[in-house]
């Protein structure tokens, strides 16, 4: 019996087209070991790490017919060296040049005839460091707790304690033949009919299927809007027709400032991150020339990570709960104190009240099951972004300790949320070593400034310290005096 795509994994590849691919990706900064980290260094880490992640040399087989879901195979021409390839920037590469490639690449959409991830390594970076760039289609980790391929070649050490070795027998089974697939699929319509229908209605090439999908998927769209009484996002420049460009830029908060901003001004980190993001649009809505009065707002998309408990100590262990949130950002008020409280009110309202809407009641609406709370921000933003929210901030907490990729220290981390149709920006934010990086990917046309809201994230912390009376000033990045994670 083969291993098939669930509906809604399927779903999520059909309604996938040129100008919106959906693999999340990200790009990690190393700093490069003594003896450097080349490219056969890096096939030969992510070859030995490849039985930890068995999907990553698999792909997806249509049915002929699309008589049933999509079937995951054993790659027979897996090539590791064709997944993990290799770029260079003119020495000495600049941030700049290195935000323009990743745009580059994470704007082309993977090749469906193949295992659905891509990993780039870009020599020539200044200062002696190189990065990685990954892009994984989401429908090849189906489930909360599944892993990305980037984050099983890093370690918690420069060389990772002794451990035995993933057993690597791994030999490709022969993909069944169209016969044999069809086969398969007439058995299961005869064992489960209800799943025929699915499968009719998820078919590839049926545009009038897609469509009807997109039509129940609004049907049930507006049942939960009149029980959750969502009303429509506000208009907004960030929803327009987009294109296949993007631009990415980047921005830093030091993680400690952002905490005693939050011990002053009460709520959580999050709030404050919200609140930043808020400050800073506000201030790029006025840059062009967009109308902001005190009732202005934008709605975001929240997929946020909450331990069960709701501990008040931020640092405190737990288990991580998904809770995704629709939350009007209050961009017409102008003082960032006043902004961080009515932040903080809105988030715990949505999360008790009218505007909650749970990780699965989002997938029940979009269709697709997240494997992280990016990828759910990338799920749930599929196709009716215009009607629910302006667009998608996910916030993921990673570790607070130095990470190694054979030898490499990982000073930054960036993730590049995909942008879905209609939505010309998503930001995404990640904390490592004590810094909080965000990741924003924009459309080329609709919002080709980004680069400046980046600026003015940098900025609006920086307000929000100053006017707390916060520790130290903003970190700005390698190229400053402050040391990464320090």
């Amino acid at each position: 019996m083969v291993d098939r795509l669930t509906s809604l994994d399927a779903s999520f590849l059909y309604l996938e087209d040129p100008d919106t691919p959906m693999h999340v990706a990200g790009f990690l900064v190393l700093e490069s070991p003594h003896g450097g980290l080349d490219h056969e260094d890096l096939v030969d880490l992510v070859q030995s790490r490849l039985p930890l992640v068995p999907r990553f040399r698999q792909k997806v087989l249509e049915v002929p017919g699309h008589l049933a879901n999509p079937a995951w195979v054993d790659d027979p021409d897996f090539d590791v060296t064709y997944h993990v390839r290799r770029s260079a920037l003119p020495r000495p590469g600049t941030e700049e040049q290195l935000l323009d490639l990743v745009a580059r690449l994470t704007a082309r959409p993977l090749d469906h005839a193949r295992p659905l991830w891509e990993m780039y390594l870009v020599e020539g970076l200044a200062d002696d460091r190189i990065a990685v760039v990954t892009k994984t289609h989401p429908a090849l980790v189906d489930g909360l707790n599944a892993i990305d391929i980037g984050q099983v070649i890093l370690d918690d050490a420069p060389v990772p304690a002794d451990r035995p070795a993933p057993r690597d027998d791994w030999h490709p089974r022969r993909p069944p033949g169209p016969v044999a697939l069809v086969w398969e699929a007439v058995e299961e319509v005869v064992q489960r009919p209800t799943a025929a229908l699915e499968t009719v209605r998820t078919a590839a090439g049926d545009l009038r299927a897609t469509a009807g999908r997109m039509v129940g998927t609004a049907g049930s769209l507006l049942t939960a809007l009149a029980r959750t009484t969502v009303r429509p996002a506000p208009t907004s420049p960030l929803n327009a027709s987009i294109g296949r460009q993007r631009r990415v830029a980047v921005a830093r908060a030091d993680l400690e400032q952002l905490k005693a901003v939050r011990r002053e001004l009460g709520g959580t980190v999050n709030d404050v991150l919200l609140a930043t993001v808020t400050g800073a649009l506000r201030e790029w809505l006025l840059s062009r020339g967009e109308p902001v009065v005190g009732s202005t707002s934008v709605r975001a998309l929240v997929p946020v990570s909450v331990r069960p408990e709701e501990a008040a100590d931020d640092d405190g262990p737990g288990g991580t709960v998904v809770s995704s949130l629709l939350v009007d950002l209050p961009v017409g008020e102008p003082n960032p104190r006043v902004r961080v409280a009515r932040i903080g009110y809105a988030v715990r309202g949505a999360a008790q009240g009218s505007q909650s809407v749970g990780a699965d009641t989002l997938v029940a609406l979009s269709g697709f099951a997240p494997p992280t709370l990016h990828a759910l921000g990338a799920r749930a933003a599929s196709g009716l972004s215009r009607r629910l929210f302006n667009l998608v901030v996910t916030n993921v907490p990673g570790p607070q300790v130095p990470l190694y990729a054979s030898g490499a220290r990982m000073l930054e981390v960036f993730p590049v949320v995909p942008l879905a149709r209609g939505q010309g920006l998503a930001i995404g934010l990640t904390s490592y070593d004590g810094t909080v990086y965000f990741g924003l990917n924009a459309d080329r046309d609709s919002v080709g400034d980004v680069d400046v809201l980046a600026d003015l994230i940098e900025q609006e912390v920086a307000d929000l310290v100053e006017t707390t009376g916060g520790p130290g000033a903003v970190r700005r990045g390698p190229g400053s005096d402050a040391a990464p994670g320090g």
